[in-house]
C-alpha cells in the first residue's frame, strides 16, 4: 500500500507555504513572489518552476543546480522542522484519513509507505504531527528528493519492499513478484498516470485540487469522495490487491 501525503491523508498547506517562502529565500538570496503549482509536484519541481517564475538564475551548469537544489532541500527540512508545533496546529487530518490506514495497516499481509513529493524527513514530520508516522514503514518510500519521475519511482519502492520483505516466487511480465500488487492511494490525475506506470492500482480520493470527474476520467480504479467510509476503502484495497493491477 502506497499512500499520497498532502491532501490526500492530511492539508498542511499554510504551514508548508511559509516552508517553502523561507526555504527558498535562504538558498537562492530571493524572495519567493510567485509559488508554482503543488498539487501532484516534487519538491525538486516546485523549487526550479519557483526559479523561473520569479526570475531566479539557475546555475552555471548541471553540478551548480544540483548543490543550489541540495542547499534548498537542507533549507527546506530546516524550515519545516521549525514548524513542527504548527503542522497539527494549522493544519488539519483529511476526512477518515486515520481510520483507513490504521484499519489498512491492521489487513494481513500489506505493508504501508509513502509515494509523496516532499523530501522526506518532511513527509516524516508532516506524518508525526498527526501520530500516523507509526502505521508506515519509511524507510522503503519515494520521496521529492529522489530524481525519477513518480511512476519511475514506485516501481523503485516495490522494489524496495521485496528486497526487504520478500515475496512468492515467480515473475511477472513487468519483472514484478507473482503476488506482489500494490495500491496507490492519492488525489491528482498525475498520481493516477503513475501508478498505471508503476504497474500499481489506484484509489483516487476527490480531496484534492481536481474533481471527482477528472479522476475519473483519468482511469483511476476507484474514486473516493474522501476516506471516511473505512469499510469501502478496505474492501476496495482487498479487491484490488487480490490480482495483479491492469488485469
Amino acid at each position: 500500500m502506497l499512500w499520497n501525503i498532502d491532501l490526500t491523508l492530511l492539508d498542511v498547506g499554510r504551514v508548508a507555504r511559509d516552508a517553502y517562502a523561507d526555504a527558498f529565500r535562504r538558498a537562492t538570496g530571493h524572495q519567493l513572489a510567485a509559488l508554482p503549482q503543488l498539487a501532484g509536484r516534487s519538491d525538486s519541481e516546485i523549487f526550479f518552476e519557483s526559479l523561473y517564475l520569479n526570475d531566479v538564475p539557475t546555475g552555471r551548469d548541471e553540478a551548480a543546480d544540483a548543490e543550489l537544489l541540495a542547499r534548498y532541500f537542507w533549507e527546506l527540512e530546516t524550515a519545516l522542522a521549525l514548524r513542527q508545533d504548527e503542522l497539527a496546529r494549522q493544519g488539519r487530518l483529511m476526512p477518515g484519513a486515520r481510520a483507513a490506514v490504521t484499519a489498512a495497516a491492521a489487513l494481513p499481509g500489506v505493508v504501508q509507505t509513502v509515494l509523496t513529493g516532499t523530501i522526506k524527513p518532511n513527509a516524516a514530520a508532516k506524518l508525526r504531527a498527526f501520530g500516523l508516522d507509526r502505521l508506515f514503514d519509511l524507510e522503503i518510500g519515494g520521496y521529492g528528493s529522489d530524481a525519477y519521475p513518480r511512476g519511475s519511482l514506485l516501481l523503485l519502492v516495490r522494489g524496495q519492499a521485496r528486497r526487504k520483505y520478500g515475496t512468492r516466487a515467480g515473475a511477472s511480465p513487468a519483472g514484478l513478484a507473482a503476488g506482489d500488487t500494490a495500491v496507490y492511494v492519492a488525489d491528482t490525475v498525475r498520481d493516477i498516470a503513475a501508478a498505471r506506470l508503476g504497474d500499481a492500482a489506484s484509489i483516487a480520493v476527490g480531496t484534492g485540487r481536481e474533481t471527482v470527474a477528472e479522476l475519473r476520467d483519468a482511469g483511476a480504479d476507484l474514486v473516493l469522495p474522501d476516506l471516511s467510509d473505512t469499510a469501502q476503502v478496505i474492501a476496495a484495497i482487498d479487491r484490488l490487491t487480490s490480482v495483479p493491477a491492469g488485469r
